[in-house]
């Protein structure tokens, strides 16, 4: 059997759970193919100094947690045993797992804060792929090394 990535995710779990490693506060699915998203985590893994968050590449094979779809039209998380989040919700549930960005993250634990992210995070998606296609068109290397197509 082939791990993939959402497979590579279940054993570095069954690794946290057998104490060959600590078990991390944060899953954050992401999609590895998509430009923007590279960069966004690259910055979100060198301010994980703790290592906190257990980072899932999504462009590979594989099965999920959810639809995976669903999972690449939107950002998702999950804060331990918790239920899988997306959005701002998602997004919130990985600040909290980073020092300098938990206060922001606490704060969306307030409803209207919540919303209002919500709010942007949805206007966000509707001009992603334009951003998208600039970064891409800027053939600027992810910081993986990867070129973008």
């Amino acid at each position: 059997m082939i791990a993939t990535p959402c497979h590579t995710a279940r054993l570095v779990r069954w690794a946290y759970v057998t104490g060959a490693m600590q078990l991390p506060d944060v899953t954050v699915w992401y999609d590895g193919a998509c430009p923007l998203c590279v960069r966004e985590i690259a910055v979100m893994r060198r301010l994980d100094r703790d290592q906190r968050i257990a980072f899932v590449d999504l462009s590979g094979d594989g099965t999920c947690p959810l639809d995976r779809d669903a999972m690449l039209a939107r950002f998702h998380a999950q804060e331990n045993d918790r239920p899988v989040v997306s959005g701002a919700a998602a997004f919130a549930a990985m600040w909290r797992a980073i020092p300098v960005l938990r206060p922001l993250g606490l704060a969306a634990r307030l409803p209207p804060v919540l919303w209002l992210l919500e709010q942007a995070y949805r206007g966000f998606l509707k001009v992603r792929p334009s951003i998208q296609r600039m970064v891409a068109g800027r053939g600027v290397p992810a910081p993986t090394g990867r070129q973008t197509p």
